[in-house]
C-alpha cells in the first residue's frame, strides 16, 4: 500500500505539526506503507519522508524539474520521480497512491488536496481521502465544507468524503477501515437549470 501526503516546505508555527509529521512517518514505515510526496527535503514534506527513511521504509518523491532547487528536492529517497510540471506531479501521485492525507500546509497542501477531493466527488478515484487536523488547524477548512453542505453547493454525502482525525494513528486506522461510499451526484439541484 502506498499513502500520499500533501503538507507544508515549512514545519509551520508550532512543534506539534513536526512531531505529527514525524510520528505519520514512522507510522508509515512500521505498518509497511511506502510515502509518496512532493519529493522536497525542507519542512513537513522533508520531516516526513526523514521519519520514514529512518525507520526502514519506502519514500517516493514527485517534483518537477523547475521545483527541484526551490524546494531542495530530497537526495535520499528510494525513488525521485522528476516531471515537467505541476500537472504531471499531482496525476503521477494520484496514480501512484492508494490514498491520501493532508497535514497542515499552505496554499500547495490545500491545492494539491481539493484537487484529490473533487475527483473523489466526481467519480474519477475511488481512494480515501484524510485530513491530519494537528492542534485544530483544519477546523476553518471543515467548517467551510458544513457551510457548503448547508448552502447546497456540497451533497451531504460527499461531505462524508472527508475522513478527518487529529492523530496518525487515527488516521491510518480510519484509512484502514474506510470502504467506498455510494457515489452520489455532485449536483444537488440539476433540474432547476
Amino acid at each position: 500500500m502506498r499513502i500520499c501526503v500533501f503538507c507544508g516546505s515549512s514545519p509551520g508555527a508550532r512543534p506539534a505539526y513536526a512531531q505529527a509529521a514525524r510520528r505519520l512517518g514512522e507510522l508509515l514505515a512500521k505498518r509497511g506503507i511506502a510515502l509518496v510526496f512532493g519529493g522536497g527535503r525542507v519542512g513537513l514534506m522533508g520531516i516526513t519522508a526523514d521519519s520514514v527513511l529512518a525507520n526502514g521504509g519506502e519514500a517516493i518523491g514527485v517534483m518537477p524539474r523547475g521545483l527541484i532547487e526551490r524546494e531542495i528536492g530530497h537526495q535520499r529517497l528510494t525513488k525521485l520521480h522528476v516531471v515537467e510540471s505541476m500537472h504531471e506531479r499531482k496525476a503521477l501521485m494520484a496514480d501512484l497512491a492508494d490514498a491520501f492525507i493532508a497535514l497542515p500546509g499552505g496554499y500547495g497542501t490545500l491545492e494539491e488536496f481539493a484537487e484529490i477531493l473533487t475527483w473523489s466527488q466526481l467519480g474519477i478515484q475511488i481512494k480515501p481521502c484524510g485530513l491530519l487536523n494537528v492542534e485544530g488547524f483544519w477546523n476553518g477548512l471543515l467548517e467551510f465544507f458544513d457551510h457548503a453542505v448547508q448552502e447546497r453547493f456540497v451533497h451531504p454525502q460527499n461531505r462524508d468524503l472527508v475522513l478527518v482525525a487529529s492523530t496518525p494513528e487515527e488516521m491510518l486506522d480510519n484509512l484502514d477501515a474506510w470502504s467506498p461510499p455510494a457515489h452520489v451526484e455532485k449536483w444537488l439541484d440539476r433540474a432547476k437549470r
